[in-house]
């Protein structure tokens, strides 16, 4: 698997799920992720990234509560969100940046 760095610094957009496996809403998150994933296929990266397994990241991007969503591009930070989302919100979002 290629490593976080090389993935957000990709052409494509990249959605970092940071969740935590105790988080209630972090679990209604996954299946709306999956849902996007399914609707836009290879034009987006969707990985999820465990802040307690993962404690230095989630503490580099400033994570104060999960589950937050940050997309990524070219290495850039497009856009971050804290709490759930639908899945066309994301969907336009992850869009909006393609």
């Amino acid at each position: 698997m290629k490593n976080f760095s090389e993935i957000i610094n990709q052409s494509k957009p990249t959605l970092v799920d940071f969740f935590a496996e105790w988080c209630g809403p972090c679990k209604m998150m996954s299946p709306i992720l999956e849902e996007v994933k399914d609707e836009l296929g290879d034009s987006a990266n969707i990985i999820k990234i465990d802040v307690d397994k993962n404690q230095e990241m989630a503490r580099d991007f400033q994570i104060m509560g999960v589950p937050t969503l940050i997309l990524f591009k070219n290495g850039e930070k497009l856009w971050s969100h804290s709490g759930l989302l639908q899945k066309q919100d994301l969907v336009e979002i992850i869009k909006k940046h393609s």
